[in-house]
């Protein structure tokens, strides 16, 4: 290798080592590396090297499905998903089976990166709403969309990518399942892992924003709508028990209170529901369909339901509100903006919401257009206004329309009859285009940090692969699988072969990510299996799968770097779960491959 090579496989070393140590954000660390590389590269690494991921697809297919997801959210269609998929297990490891089982199926079928995208947010929902610890679930979900994507032709683009290429360079055609007989007891190995080992290897890391406790809590009421699905469901069925931070004081059911509300309670038409808690999951009881804030103001406002926004405002004692009951004091009416809650000193307020009279100190949490925030930050009437960021009141009416939306992605992409990127574009534009997503919230869903670390991942594979580092590795490999030492220890040269070549898939595609390692060891494959006068499928196979089973790092596989923000990884976490999987699916693999796809046809 030249020195430049060197100087590149320096860096890479040097970049994940200052990752292990979790001292600096992913990005940052990726960026700089890449820039260090493009400033030293001279014409070896130019700036369409450099910058290229930022305009990859598989970062721009992420960055639109993050748009995808906030129609989802928006709408409240996360509500569905996660009761008819997740439920509500007891215990996290009953938990864990609930997700990895039905996504493991589901990615063997619908392509592993678009439904971890989708399924993100309604796992951190999930996981919020049930108080697990998302970080013990986000690093399973992309592990268990990988493990499942290897099995059919179409789950993960590497399998696509590898066909492509024997369709090219002999016209074979790979079936869809022909590699399920390898890849499902890798499957099936690798979830076993996860259920049992796998719990103990991930972190119980929350999120800092969960580990502050808000002493605020809010009053509000909620209404069962008459066509409701809720209707006639206990309050344990409904979901609606042991919520966190919040929890049902009472029910008025045709002007009679029933106080300590039991879990077999079952609910009616009309039903006022009066809940207890913090803000975050008051917000969250706007999610269940069929229950309403039983206040017709909301109805009034100005604007839709998807341009408007949740804010908290603290009542001044100048306020012409004080004294006053919420229905007396026009409240919408004067500000153009919907009590939903009311807070006061941690007392619970009772009576109906346009009965409350007012105080000075009361917290309000109101629902209104965004505007209202620059209107009454300087106002005498609140001595303060903050936004609730993150939230928007879901436009449950358009729930069915945004999953339509979804599933026309999902079997398009499927189907191959657009490819990923298209067909998450078509996606995203209806849910902008039918009001399931709004502008600003398609803004804020797309996470900076992740499509940054993607780019900059992309562009460190490349710096390896244009300075000739990576296809020296692999040399220095193949040589070792032919050399006197792998002989001596018994080990047949066809079968080192395969275990060389499957190691080589594995790290490259750790450092460059899946298809960039398939690419570069697609020709080693062909080229072994010609060499040593027996069958290349064997090596084929073995790229394939390995170039997408890269679990010991977040760079590895993009659901991987999609996970890594959101679950508050840290790069070490990858590496103390990934690796040992990494090396019983390396065991499964080459006892496997051999017997379905002999090296002697």
């Amino acid at each position: 290798m030249d020195p430049y090579a060197w100087f590149v496989l320096l860096t890479v070393a040097v970049t994940f080592a200052v990752l292990m140590t979790n001292r600096f954000g992913t990005d940052l660390v990726l960026l700089a590396a890449v820039c260090l590389l493009f400033i030293t590269g001279g014409d070896r690494f130019t700036a369409r090297d450099a910058l290229g991921g930022f305009a990859h697809s598989g970062m721009l297919t992420i960055a639109v499905l993050y748009i995808v997801s906030a129609g989802i959210r928006e709408t409240g269609a996360i509500w569905f998903v996660v009761n008819s998929l997740l439920g509500n297990p007891k215990g996290h490891r009953r938990a864990l089976a609930r997700l990895v089982l039905p996504v493991a199926g589901t990615s063997a079928f619908v392509n592993n990166t678009p439904l971890v995208a989708v399924l993100l947010p309604v796992v951190q929902d999930w996981a919020r709403k049930r108080n697990f610890a998302v970080s013990k679930l986000l690093i399973p979900l992309s592990y268990a969309a990988i493990l499942g994507g290897t099995t059919t032709l179409i789950g993960t683009s590497t399998n696509l990518l590898v066909a492509g290429e024997l369709k090219e360079l002999n016209d074979y055609q790979f079936g869809f399942f022909e590699i399920t007989p390898v890849a499902l007891p890798c499957l099936i190995v690798g979830l076993a892992f996860l259920l049992t080992f796998g719990t103990k290897l991930l972190p119980d890391r929350k999120p800092p924003a969960v580990q502050l406790e808000d002493p605020k809590e809010y009053t509000l009421e909620m209404r069962v709508e008459p066509k409701s699905p809720l209707v006639g469901k206990t309050i344990e069925e409904a979901g609606l028990r042991h919520l966190p931070g919040v929890y049902l004081v009472e029910i008025d059911r045709n002007g009679e209170t029933i106080p300590s509300v039991g879990p077999r309670e079952r609910l009616r038409a009309e039903d006022q529901l009066v809940f207890v808690g913090v803000v975050d999951s008051v917000v969250d009881l706007q999610q269940f369909p069929g229950l309403k804030v039983a206040t017709d103001q909301i109805f009034k406002l100005g604007g839709g339901a998807t341009g408007r926004e949740l804010f908290e405002a603290v009542v001044s004692h100048t306020s012409p509100v004080v004294g006053k009951s919420i229905r007396e004091g026009r409240f919408r009416t004067a500000y153009n903006a919907a009590i939903i809650a009311v807070a006061r000193n941690g007392e619970r307020v009772r009576g109906k919401i346009g009965d409350i009279v007012l105080q000075p100190g009361d917290t309000l949490l109101l629902e209104a257009l965004p505007s209202f925030l620059e209107k009454h930050r300087d106002s005498k009437d609140f001595y303060l206004v903050s936004r609730i960021e993150g939230y928007t009141p879901p436009n449950h009416d358009k729930a069915w329309l945004a999953l339509a939306i979804l599933g026309i992605m999902v079997v398009l992409a499927a189907t191959e009859l657009l490819p990923m990127l298209k067909a998450g574009l078509l996606a995203a534009g209806a849910m902008l285009l039918t009001g399931c997503c709004s502008l600003t919230s398609a803004r804020r869903s797309l996470d900076g940090r992740v499509l940054i670390s993607i780019a900059a991942a992309l562009g460190l594979g490349k710096a390896l692969e244009v300075s000739g580092a990576a296809h020296a590795i692999v040399d220095q490999a193949m040589t070792l699988a032919t050399s006197d030492v792998v002989t001596a220890v018994g080990l047949t040269t066809p079968l080192a072969a395969l275990i060389m070549i499957y190691g080589a898939a594995v790290l490259s595609s750790e450092l460059l990510t899946n298809n960039a390692s398939a690419a570069l060891l697609f020709p080693f494959a062909i080229a072994t299996g010609e060499s040593l006068g027996v069958s290349y499928m064997p090596y084929v196979v073995a790229v394939m799968l390995a170039s997408s089973m890269a679990f010991a790092t977040p760079i590895g596989y993009q659901t991987n770097l999609m996970v890594l923000g959101p679950g508050g990884y840290r790069f070490s976490d990858f590496a103390r779960a990934g690796l040992p999987l990494d090396i019983v699916i390396f065991i499964m693999a080459v006892v496997t491959i051999p017997m379905v796809f002999p090296f002697v046809p």
